[in-house]
């Protein structure tokens, strides 16, 4: 397979993964049983700011960037997309699907969101374009500050589920659960994403080195804090 071809389809699934990523985020909302880290956030702010929640959701992704130049960051074009595509998907999801009138619906629904944004999450990663707006801050703050990585990543979490909880956001079961079940439902899938014919790699480049899966994956999904800017 050409350099040009296993490209395009590498766009192709980073397209994809961030659509279904967004897509998972909105049924998870739409269960109303909590929501993971930093969509309680999103939700938090949603409730004070004349936005939907897709465009709460691109705007603080583009705050948060923003914060990426004092740490020395460098955002690419995976991380734009991550940014942009996130929000419109989640807003389109949340337009599609009600919340269900039965307590047994609505975990079902927080179940099959939980799945899809594992799905989601080796997808996107596993195209081979880097770190998203959220990871790499965490990634800026270990590397500026010499904080470990999951000292980084608790501080900023619980900081994000504070304030948004303050603000509104659904803080429940379904945020416990998302913070330790996420990680171990992507690790096993991500190899089946990292060997697609048109993987880094596989093509004759240099293999991605990829990094953390963006807001969502605890510790025991988190690779090695090397980052390929996008």
């Amino acid at each position: 397979m050409s350099r040009s071809t296993a490209l395009v389809l590498r766009t192709a699934q980073l397209v994809v993964g961030l659509f279904l990523y967004g897509a998972a985020t909105a049924l998870q909302v739409r269960a109303v049983v909590g929501v993971s880290s930093w969509t309680v956030l999103t939700e938090g702010l949603e409730h004070v700011l004349p936005w939907s929640f897709g465009v709460v959701t691109v705007v603080s992704s583009g705050v948060i960037l923003l914060l990426w130049i004092p740490l020395r960051q460098k955002p690419g074009i995976g991380t734009l997309l991550n940014a942009l595509a996130i929000g419109p998907s989640a807003d389109l999801v949340l337009w599609l699907v009600p919340t269900p009138s039965e307590l047994v619906g609505r975990v079902l629904l927080f179940v099959a969101g939980l799945a899809l944004l594992a799905l989601a999450t080796a997808c996107y990663i596993g195209a081979g374009f880097g770190t998203g707006a959220r990871d790499g801050l965490m990634v800026g703050v270990h590397e500026r500050f010499g904080w470990p990585l999951w000292l980084a990543r608790t501080v900023i979490e619980l900081t994000v589920v504070g304030v948004g909880w303050l603000l509104g956001g659904d803080v429940g079961v379904g945020t416990v659960v998302a913070a330790f079940a996420i990680g171990p439902v992507v690790q096993p899938l991500m190899p089946l994403f990292r060997r697609l014919p048109w993987s880094p790699g596989r093509d004759g480049s240099a293999p991605a080195r990829v990094a953390p899966c963006d807001s969502e994956c605890p510790p025991t999904a988190t690779p090695a804090p090397s980052v390929e800017v996008r």
